[in-house]
């Protein structure tokens, strides 16, 4: 290896031709320069150190994070496609088999919104069909700052509009997702997409070419000068200049991406695609050096042969992140029938190129050779760090927080606080975004945005069906979730409630959790104290995943999310698939009928620390974060999901945000109900000086609230013992108001659901 002061040396003697403020432009280091010269074995021409610059970016190659990544678990006996494709894809049975991953479009929405979110949705759908799949469900996971500033309110409202744009006009629909907001993210938003498809193909597509002479075909849009160098714009902080990087921002275009669904689907059906890949980040760079490393094979493609909007130069063609464009390796002798789909449809479909022997990447223009280097010195070959690791001052401060200098509630306090907390934009209705979403299209959906996760019908005929025997549908429920407040607090202990609470958000459909996909979202990990929060969280993660066999297929790293920098919360967003044998059986999480009993399973404990009540009187988020106890969750989630197979309660939802009160508002509101609540029940089991404020606003974990009837009750009491899970019953459903007895506290349900359901549209009016 090159030294660095040969290097440096070299450059003064100018025996070098490249110059540091390049490097720097290019965010390359010049340690990495002389890696680039060592795998080269050359000095880099300047399409090649362009190409080297965002194939070594944090977005592509996860330099800074991949060490991490390596200690997740990824195997079960659902997977059957983990980490390294396009998307993760579990196997349910009967032939049916799921793609599902997430993935960030953060440093492009804080720059233009719209087209920032609008072009998020789209990329992660061309992941979910590049794999043979038809995209069946859409979420998304929201950061956004305080409302109450007008920059953070058009950053989102006009993130949510993209969002609906492209998911609406493809046809594909909504059904769920979170947003939260804290002043962390004023500069600095996070949009987590995620997207679910059902495979339609024999096979999965794979994105490894083989095939030497397979000729490689260019489908979809044309290239034009949108999105050049996004990934490497994504891989570093914003400051104040970074408005100005508006070419980095891609242009979604929604019905071109609609029947680029439909004419890769169809292309894929005639078994004549070998290997597939959607022109993402890094666009034809990308496409063509990861299909050929992962096939171990050469590739070679001629520019002038690309479709255009525009004349472009090679860096351009190379960079370039126009959407809706793929790249196809195709068998020999068949390109015509590929090409026949794609012109019934309208979309350009042309041969740019060919599968070689050996392992370069080679590119043409105008009769020159522009790039000749190996494609795994681009793809395999990328810089790998494990960054220093240092705790944070602010995480050691915070130990020292004693809960017990915060006065408890007294009653007349209780329902100030409960509006206090209803009207926040972290915990009240989301209905505002969620109606802009079309979560009804392709009538699959079985339980709409609103409640603990969502849940689609798998329209698929079981080949082993009997006659006679009645149809059984599947059902699969999606979640995201991350408490990003808690995360910042305590990085390992928040990510294991991130995957715990995803994972009980499924459960308490009757889902069985199987998988998940990860968005990490974090600051510049090359601080040591941000790296630290990264290494934390991942280990949290993996020791989650492990407990619940709910292993990683793949996801999404977003690092350098600093604002002249400043870093955001660290902010893990786990997208968790569950499965349901039969659909019917899905519940969601709203009480039906009055009188009906109610239930909490878990025990309640003395924690306000990290909890949004705490946030609302200190305005800090501050505490300790709740303890987890993972044979405790296990226990609470199967018992939910056998209550639910045994059809022996109506409703089941997770108590996390703001608490057990919350949590029966939220259970309360969608039917216009209300409950009478026992205190004392409340206290069984735990010591009678158990906090008022922590019983109903604590955000003790591993607690879900279940609604049964006074039928039904005794049946579910007995199972419950039996299966020795925690129980307490808290009171009983009823009509018009929401009341805790031993409190003497009384409020009418409609004005409660008022302060709930305006908050929002009241805040971004």
């Amino acid at each position: 290896m090159i030294s660095y002061n040969l290097y440096m040396s070299a450059i003064t003697e100018k025996k070098y031709s490249i110059k540091k403020d390049l490097l720097n432009k290019l965010k390359l280091t010049p340690d990495e320069y002389l890696k680039i010269i060592e795998l080269i074995d050359r000095e880099p021409n300047e399409v090649e150190l362009h190409m080297f610059s965002v194939m070594w970016s944090e977005h592509c190659c996860y330099k800074n994070s991949k060490a991490l990544l390596k200690t997740f678990p990824t195997k079960n006996k659902y997977v059957v496609v983990g980490p390294g494709e396009n998307a993760g894809v579990v196997d349910l049975g009967d032939g049916i088999k799921i793609a599902f991953k997430i993935e960030s479009h953060n440093r492009p929405t804080a720059v233009e919104p719209f087209q920032g979110a609008t072009t998020g949705v789209g990329g992660i759908l061309r992941d979910i069909f590049t794999m043979g799949a038809r995209p069946i469900a859409i979420l998304d996971s929201l950061r956004f700052g305080d409302l109450n500033i007008p920059r953070s309110r058009y950053l989102f409202s006009s993130a949510v509009s993209g969002i609906s744009h492209y998911g609406n006009c493809t046809g594909v629909p909504n059904i769920g997702g979170e947003s939260y907001f804290y002043p962390t993210y004023n500069e600095n938003p996070l949009v987590n997409a995620m997207a679910i498809g059902l495979i339609e193909t024999k096979e999965i597509v794979k994105s490894g070419a083989s095939g030497i002479g397979n000729p490689v075909l260019y489908v979809g849009s044309k290239t034009g000068r949108d999105g050049l160098g996004g990934a490497s714009f994504a891989s570093s902080g914003l400051t104040d200049e970074s408005h100005r990087d508006r070419p980095a921002v891609q242009v979604g275009d929604p019905f071109c991406g609609k029947i680029l669904i439909e004419a890769c689907l169809e292309a894929f059906k005639t078994d004549y695609v070998v290997a597939a890949q959607d022109m993402g980040a890094a666009g034809l760079t990308c496409s063509t050096s990861e299909m050929a490393a992962k096939g171990n094979v050469g590739i070679e493609i001629d520019l002038d042969k690309v479709p255009t909007r525009t004349t472009l130069t090679p860096v351009e063609y190379m960079l370039s992140e126009s959407q809706e464009r793929m790249l196809f390796v195709v068998k020999k002798g068949f390109e015509k029938e590929i090409e026949k789909v794609f012109g019934k449809w309208g979309l350009d479909c042309v041969c740019i190129g060919e599968i070689t022997e050996g392992k370069n990447v080679v590119v043409k223009y105008k009769g020159k050779t522009v790039v000749n280097m190996p494609a795994g010195a681009l793809v395999s070959d990328t810089p790998i760090y494990k960054r220093e690791a240092k705790e944070p001052e602010y995480f050691r401060e915070n130990k020292k927080f004693d809960q017990n200098k915060i006065p408890d509630l007294k009653a007349n306090e209780v329902i100030p606080i409960l509006k206090t907390l209803l009207s926040s934009p972290n915990i009240c209705s989301k209905k505002w975004v969620y109606s802009k979403y079309d979560h009804q299209v392709q009538t699959n959906t079985v339980i709409k945005p609103g409640s603990t996760a969502g849940v689609i019908r798998i329209k698929n005929e079981p080949a082993n069906r009997r006659a006679g025997e009645p149809a059984k549908e599947k059902g699969l429920a999606v979640a995201c979730d991350g408490n990003s407040a808690y995360v910042y607090l305590d990085p390992y202990l928040g990510s294991k409630i991130a995957v715990c609470e995803a994972a009980r958000n499924v459960s308490c459909t009757g889902a069985k959790p199987i998988a998940i996909t990860d968005n990490l979202n974090f600051g510049n990990p090359e601080k040591p104290e941000i790296y630290w929060q990264l290494s934390e969280s991942t280990r949290g993660i993996k020791e989650a995943c492990i407990e619940l066999d709910t292993p990683v297929t793949g996801g999404n790293v977003s690092l350098y999310n600093e604002s002249n920098g400043t870093d955001i919360w660290p902010t893990p967003v786990i997208g968790m698939v569950g499965y349901l044998e039969d659909i019917e059986l899905a519940i969601d999480g709203s009480f039906k009928n009055a009188g009906d009993v109610i239930i909490m399973l878990g025990e309640n404990k003395n924690e306000i620390g990290a909890s949004e009540y705490l946030f609302s009187k200190t305005n800090e988020i501050k505490g300790k974060v709740p303890g987890l106890d993972i044979n405790l969750e296990k226990k609470v989630q199967l018992s939910v999901r056998e209550l639910i197979e045994r059809r022996l309660i109506k409703s089941a939802n997770d108590c996390s945000i703001g608490g057990l009160l919350i949590t029966l508002c939220e259970s309360a509101f969608p039917n216009n109900l209300g409950f009478a609540l026992n205190m004392e029940s409340c206290r069984d089991g735990v010591a009678p000086s158990l906090r008022t404020d922590a019983i109903l606003f604590g955000e003790t974990q591993s607690r879900i609230v279940i609604s049964t009837s006074e039928k039904s009750l005794a049946d579910t009491e007995k199972f419950l013992k039996e299966e020795n899970c925690p129980y307490q019953i808290l009171g009983k459903v009823q009509e018009k108001f929401v009341e805790i007895k031993s409190l003497n506290i009384k409020s009418e349900v409609k004005e409660l659901k008022m302060v709930w359901e305006k908050a929002l549209p009241d805040l971004l009016s």
